[in-house]
C-alpha cells in the first residue's frame, strides 16, 4: 500500500472527485481510480465521498494505491548484468541469446522471470516493469520501472521520444558515409514474423553514422528516433546494408573473397545479427536528472571487428 496526499488547485472549483483524481494522480487509470473510490481508499479532507461529487478547491486528498499482483509467470534464477540499481529504476546489460518476456515459444528463461527473481514486487507492474525490449539474439542496455511511477514516467518519454537509445551495429557492405532512413514499417504481408518497409507501416526513422570501414563490413553507430520492432535491421536491409548475421534480413550467407582463416572462423559462427544497444539515455522518473549508461561492445562482436581488422592488414 502506498498513500499519496494531493491538494486540489483551486482552478480545478466544480469539477468532480473522479475527474480531479485523474488530473492529480496521473499513475493510475480512470477506472483503477474509480474502483479505489468505491472501496473508500480515497478521503478528501478525512472524509469518504462518490466520484460524483463536486469539490471546491484547496482540500486535501488522500490515496491510498494498492500494488496488485499482475503478472503470472514464475520467478527463475537467472544471473542479471546490472548496471544500476536504485528504488525506482534498474538498468540491465542483456546478453545476446536472451529472450525479454515470455511468448510462444518462450514461456520461461526469459528476463522477465530472472526480473521477477531479483525484486518479487516487479510482479505487481505489467510486464514486471520492462518498459521497451530487444530481439534475442540483440545484447545492450534495458530499462526496467521498479514502481507504476517510474513505468509511466518512462512509458511517456518513450513515446515523445525523449529516451536517447543509440546502437552499435556491423553490416554487411562498405558505407560511404552515414545517413537517416525515413521509411514507414508494418508486417510482411505473407510473412507474419517479419517486418518491411511498407507505405501503410507505421512512421520509422533510423539515423546512422560510419564509425569504421573495412572492405567488405561497417560498423555504424545508430541512433533510433522512433522504436519499431526489427526496426533497425530492417531498415538496414532496405538500404541493401543489412545486419551480419542477420539471419532473417541479411539474405543467404556468403563467405567473402580473400577472407583469413581467422576472419573465415568468426564469420562461420557468428550466428546472431550483429547489433548491440550501446547507449540508454534518460530523465530519471523521480529526480528529473538526466542520466545515462554506456556499454562497450560484447566478446562477440569484439572479436569479429578484431578478424576484420586483422585481415585488412593481411
Amino acid at each position: 500500500m502506498t498513500r499519496l496526499t494531493e491538494e486540489v488547485p483551486f482552478e480545478m472549483a466544480g469539477m468532480r472527485l473522479d475527474q480531479i483524481l485523474a488530473e492529480l494522480f496521473t499513475d493510475y487509470s480512470r477506472s483503477k481510480l474509480q474502483i479505489w473510490v468505491k472501496a473508500g481508499r480515497v478521503q478528501v479532507n478525512g472524509l469518504t465521498l462518490k466520484a460524483k461529487d463536486k469539490l471546491e478547491g484547496g482540500e486535501t486528498i488522500t490515496l491510498d494505491a494498492e500494488a496488485e499482483v499482475v503478472i503470472t509467470s514464475e520467478a527463475e534464477e537467472i544471473p542479471l548484468d546490472i548496471v544500476y540499481e536504485d528504488n525506482s529504476l534498474l538498468i540491465v546489460n542483456k546478453p545476446a541469446g536472451l529472450v525479454v518476456h515470455p511468448a510462444a515459444g518462450n514461456w520461461s528463461g526469459t528476463l522477465l522471470n530472472a526480473l521477477l527473481n531479483h525484486d518479487p514486487n516487479l510482479e505487481t507492474l505489467p510486464r514486471a516493469g520492462i518498459v521497451h525490449r530487444i530481439d534475442k539474439e540483440t545484447s545492450g542496455l534495458l530499462m526496467i520501472a521498479k514502481t507504476l511511477q517510474a513505468h509511466n514516467s518512462l512509458t511517456q518519454q518513450l513515446q515523445d521520444r525523449d529516451i536517447n537509445r543509440e546502437y552499435l551495429a556491423i553490416t554487411k557492405g562498405r558505407m560511404t558515409a552515414g545517413g537517416t532512413v525515413d521509411e514507414p514499417i508494418g508486417r510482411h504481408p505473407t510473412d507474419r514474423k517479419r517486418y518491411t518497409v511498407k507505405e501503410n507501416g507505421k512512421f520509422a526513422v533510423t539515423h546512422y553514422r560510419v564509425v569504421q570501414r573495412f572492405a567488405r563490413h561497417t560498423l555504424i553507430r545508430v541512433k533510433l528516433e522512433t522504436g519499431r520492432t526489427h526496426q533497425i535491421r530492417v531498415h538496414m536491409a532496405h538500404i541493401r546494408f543489412p545486419l551480419l548475421g542477420d539471419q532473417v534480413y541479411g539474405g543467404r550467407f556468403q563467405m567473402p573473397p580473400d577472407c583469413s582463416e581467422r576472419l573465415e572462423k568468426e564469420l562461420r559462427s557468428f550466428k546472431r545479427q550483429a547489433l548491440h544497444a550501446a547507449k540508454l539515455g534518460l530523465v530519471h522518473p523521480v529526480t528529473d536528472e538526466y542520466m545515462e549508461w554506456e556499454q562497450p561492445l560484447p566478446d562477440d562482436m569484439t572479436r569479429l571487428l578484431e578478424a576484420l581488422a586483422e585481415n585488412e592488414r593481411d
